[in-house]
């Protein structure tokens, strides 16, 4: 099926568990990826149901099966794009993936329709441990000095370089998934919205996009077209301020400090659109709350202009600095492989060399008349 389209659970083909392995841990070789796997309850069983993203013919491949509460055979050993979403689908249903190499728990969450007396602590788990008398180990979190999600990460050092980073999230839950379940309601587009502050447009759109296709409902292109310039612009800002983090992160004061601005500039323009700098309330089932006059349009195209030209200054900077780039050198390369074993996507994957924006393999709404180009480096 295309992106963004929605099919009854039934029509989904229906597999016994060992034809299911197969076709989840043959999906690499036929040019597949694990977009999805996750479980529902079906009586007295669980059933998983996995997709199967195809980037070159642009569409998504479904398939279930049903598994025993007693367990079932791992696939992340010869599949691993799976590990993360078994993991979770031990925590939340106490449904073990037998023979998983690495069980920990994702969410620090007890399992759902399931009462427990001790639910998992959060940041208490095993971990991967390097020995060595000269390894050193750096505990950075829950507690950061900031506004970003509290976040346990234990870094296993020699000298400068950091062997393993062990990341435990799962410190601030809100229950923002056991307030969507019965939905949609009129909080619904609110939780989408707030699930994180700087991802504002892209949930909101997310879960539009799913109401839509359950409702069988046509935006109009007017529509689709502003919720793609205020996912554009949400995207600038985060990539801008991202830069500028980085910058931060080396001790290049110039970029760090330019970046931050800009993101604001880019911020001030959502704003512009709907009044408010995280895009809050423009995107809603149907289309937007809001549109765009031509004054307006000329207003924010000019600041625009002037943004790009301040952001294309602000990185030369940091990529024609030397001592920049000696701090950059050889940190956290991945290769093409490694990118592709793991199922990565996004600007991970593309800066590995992987061909993989959705914008253009998975096209919805607006992007299905637009092209994007896609920016892609094989050098990890």
């Amino acid at each position: 099926m295309p992106n963004g389209e929605a099919r009854p659970l039934g029509a989904v083909p229906h597999h016994d568990l060992e034809s299911f392995r197969h076709l989840v841990i043959g999906a690499r070789a036929r040019g597949r990826r694990v977009s999805a796997l996750f479980g529902h309850p079906h009586g007295d069983r669980l059933a998983l149901v996995v997709v199967l993203a195809a980037d070159d013919d642009g569409v998504v491949e479904l398939a279930r099966t049903e598994v025993e509460a007693a367990g079932f055979p791992s696939m992340t050993p010869a599949c691993p794009e799976v590990h993360l979403f078994e993991r979770e689908i031990a925590e939340q249903w106490g449904v073990i993936p037998l023979g998983h190499p690495w069980l920990k728990p994702v969410r620090f969450q007890p399992p759902r329709g399931r009462r427990t007396t001790a639910p998992p602590q959060v940041g208490v788990a095993d971990y991967y441990a390097i020995e060595g008398g000269e390894v050193h180990e750096v505990a950075v979190g829950p507690v950061h000095a900031g506004v970003i999600e509290p976040g346990h990460f234990r870094l296993q050092c020699y000298g400068e370089t950091v062997l393993h980073l062990e990341v435990s999230l799962g410190y601030q839950h809100r229950g923002v998934e056991r307030a969507l379940i019965g939905g949609p309601s009129a909080r619904s587009i609110h939780y989408a919205e707030t699930l994180a502050g700087d991802t504002t447009i892209g949930h909101a759109t997310a879960y539009c996009q799913a109401v839509e296709a359950l409702a069988d409902v046509i935006v109009p292109a007017r529509g689709l077209a502003l919720r793609a310039i205020a996912l554009e612009l949400e995207r600038l800002a985060n990539h801008v301020g991202d830069l500028g983090a980085i910058s931060g992160d080396v001790g290049f004061l110039p970029t760090a400090a330019f970046c931050g601005r800009l993101r604001g500039d880019y911020l001030n323009l959502s704003a512009e659109l709907c009044g408010s700098r995280f895009g809050r309330g423009m995107v809603r089932p149907g289309g937007t709350r809001f549109d765009v006059t031509p004054e307006l349009a000329a207003v924010i195209g000019a600041r625009l202009e002037r943004a790009l030209h301040e952001t294309d200054e602000a990185t030369r900077l940091l990529w024609e600095a030397g001592s920049v780039q000696s701090r950059f050198e050889d940190i956290g390369r991945v290769t093409r492989e490694v990118a592709a074993e793991l199922g990565t996507v996004g600007l991970v994957a593309r800066a590995a060399g992987l061909h993989r924006d959705l914008r253009t393999t998975h096209p919805s709404g607006y992007y299905r008349f637009a092209h994007v180009p896609m920016s892609v480096i094989a050098s990890g």
